[in-house]
């Protein structure tokens, strides 16, 4: 599967002016409000329509500005999920799910309920209104909605930005069985790291209208000045290596990076299985001698590779350990009192329940 999209359309004071290209899996649109995300995924969906452009899935065609071509959403067979489930509240969830299966097009390729009902853990609530449902309940009814109706390429809009964190939780492991059950290729759509980092195959990460930077999720995610894509309380580290070892008892898994091992809190792991630890900047100390007696698991080796001042007055150290770059958030004035210059040694100091492993 290949969806390619290049698109130029102002909205009021915005132009978006962007293109990217997307070969199945998950690929994110990535990026702060205001970039442009959902108005790059309304235009794929055919729920707006570009000045330019064109969009093609595999070759075929369902805009074309230069020739006046535009397909309609609903002859495009995509699935759309919203921030807001958008359930019908007078429906069961099983008629909910049963008003998917009328926009298939070939009945005989009709998706069958049971495997999308046991994937979603949902079969408990078929006999429910929407108004039983909690928040995450709801939106796995409306991605079991969508699926049913055998979308060729599914899209879902910042679906988990209405749930709470514990909501959040519950229903980011049913997505992932998604992505990694079904053949359906995903755009998804978010301006959280954590959700990217778990989730995606590929990024595209957007800024002010237009695609920043591209490409396969590990790389993307591991580029230095990625972190400025980042909310302040988000800035931090992703860095990509594989299991090692799983400590049941403790549950912990010992992540091999390049070449420094990290412990992290994991409820399960598999030796050789790849995996994404997330190490925000603010809980990385700094230490120009290697410090003892500490309860914190994690304590790396590395040398200043950048320093430089944030918009908040607080500095930003990029660390070198082995050739991965770890970030650190400090204040200017232990900055001065460590005198950090680029390739001064120095220890990191990470605290294990800081860490979060994707």
């Amino acid at each position: 599967m290949t969806l390619s999209v290049t698109t130029r359309h102002r909205l009021g004071s915005f132009e978006l002016n962007a293109s990217f290209t997307s070969e199945g899996g998950v690929t994110a649109l990535f990026g702060r409000s205001g970039s442009g995300k959902t108005s790059m995924i309304r235009i794929v969906a055919g729920l707006l329509r570009p000045d330019e452009g064109e969009v093609t899935l595999d070759g075929e065609v369902f805009a074309n500005s230069k020739k006046r071509l535009f397909l309609p959403a609903h002859r495009r067979r995509f699935g759309y999920v919203f921030q807001e489930p958008r359930l019908f509240p007078h429906l069961s969830v099983a008629q909910n799910l049963q008003y998917g299966k009328w926009f298939t097009e070939d009945k005989s390729k009709v998706a069958q309920e049971g495997p999308v009902v046991d994937m979603l853990g949902i079969g408990h609530l078929l006999h429910r209104r929407p108004d039983k449902l909690s928040g995450g309940e709801k939106q796995r009814i409306a991605i079991g909605r969508a699926l049913l109706s055998s979308p060729r390429l599914l899209l879902m809009d910042e679906p988990l930005a209405s749930l709470d964190e514990q909501r959040k939780a519950e229903i980011i492991p049913y997505l992932e069985r998604l992505r990694d059950e079904t053949k359906i290729p995903i755009i998804y759509v978010s301006h959280s790291i954590q959700e990217v980092a778990r989730l995606a195959d590929r990024i595209i990460v957007m800024k002010d209208g237009k695609v920043e930077a591209q490409g396969i999720a590990a790389d993307v995610l591991a580029r230095p000045d990625f972190s400025t894509h980042l909310e302040r309380r988000e800035a931090g580290s992703i860095l990509s290596g594989q299991i090692e070892s799983f400590d049941e008892r403790h549950e912990l898994a010992a992540v091999r990076l390049k070449t420094m091992l990290l412990h992290v809190p994991a409820k399960k792991g598999m030796s050789g299985s790849p995996a994404r630890v997330l190490i925000p900047a603010r809980d990385v100390m700094l230490a120009t001698v290697k410090p003892g007696g500490l309860s914190a698991l994690n304590i790396l080796e590395g040398h200043v590779a950048t320093v430089s001042l944030s918009e908040d007055g607080m500095m930003t150290v990029q660390v070198d350990c082995g050739g991965d770059l770890i970030q650190s958030r400090i204040t200017a004035l232990s900055h001065e009192r460590l005198q950090l210059e680029p390739g001064k040694p120095v220890h990191l100091i990470i605290k294990s329940a800081a860490l979060n492993p994707y």
